[in-house]
């Protein structure tokens, strides 16, 4: 009789990569955030710092999560787990204020300018939302994880390209373009190697579809019905 294989847990060893997302992280926000509490000129408003620490909760979550999994430290993970259920609210919140108390350009491109956060909402939320509802499906729970943890590699390393190849130049175009470039690359990478999965290979096109829409509304200034007037009245409420 032959002996029964057990499978391996989709993506068991993200984790580690998530390490990476988090050095990604640091070394992104390092010259704008980070290093300016070594030289003094920490003049960071409280949201600003609120949604900091709570976004590096998410990814020391993101790492802490898979490596339980492998330990077979199921409980704990479980635990944890259930802290997303105040944590994502809290970020929610966090890039809602901290978009607020940041809109301050003319009122013509506020729409575009509120965009740039609520885009990273939008696929993180549907990346969350895709964990929950499969968190007894582990090949699904796992991918929509991974999306929500791929959504905070754009902001880290589009700074991270602006700052060691266009210091002088602001915001860079082809900096931007050149981030996106980056997380298709990483997108399609994960597509071709789930191709032949049985299970939740469905989650990585979706994030990528998503991607691609919310891209195109920022880059090519897509006009959403409404969007314009919901930005507006967003702006002018008594949050920040």
């Amino acid at each position: 009789m032959k002996p029964i294989k057990r499978r391996t847990p989709p993506f068991i060893n993200s984790g580690y990569y998530f390490v990476a997302l988090f050095v990604l992280v640091i070394a992104g926000f390092w010259p704008s955030y980070f290093a300016k509490f070594f030289d003094g000129t920490a003049d960071f408003t409280f949201y600003l710092h609120f949604h900091a620490a709570l976004a590096m909760l998410w990814v020391f979550m993101l790492i802490a999560q898979p490596i339980l999994i492998r330990q077979k430290k199921f409980t704990l993970h479980r635990k944890i787990g259930k802290l997303s259920y105040v944590l994502v609210p809290l970020i929610f919140i966090s890039i809602i204020l901290l978009a607020h108390s940041t809109l301050r350009g003319p009122k013509e491109n506020v729409g575009l300018e509120l965009w740039i956060p609520f885009k990273d909402l939008l696929v993180f939320a549907v990346a969350y939302a895709i964990a929950i509802k499969y968190r007894k499906t582990l090949a699904i729970h796992a991918r929509g994880m991974i999306v929500a943890g791929i959504v905070l590699i754009e902001p880290a390393l589009v700074r991270l390209i602006l700052y060691m190849f266009f210091p002088d130049e602001g915001f860079a175009p082809n900096g931007y373009l050149t981030t996106i470039v980056l997380l298709y690359t990483l997108l399609i990478g994960l597509i071709v190697a789930e191709r032949k999965q049985k299970t939740g290979k469905w989650v990585f096109p979706l994030a990528l579809a998503l991607y691609i829409f919310v891209h195109s509304v920022l880059v090519f200034q897509i006009k959403i019905p409404g969007w314009q007037l919901f930005a507006e009245w967003f702006k002018a409420l008594p949050l920040t």
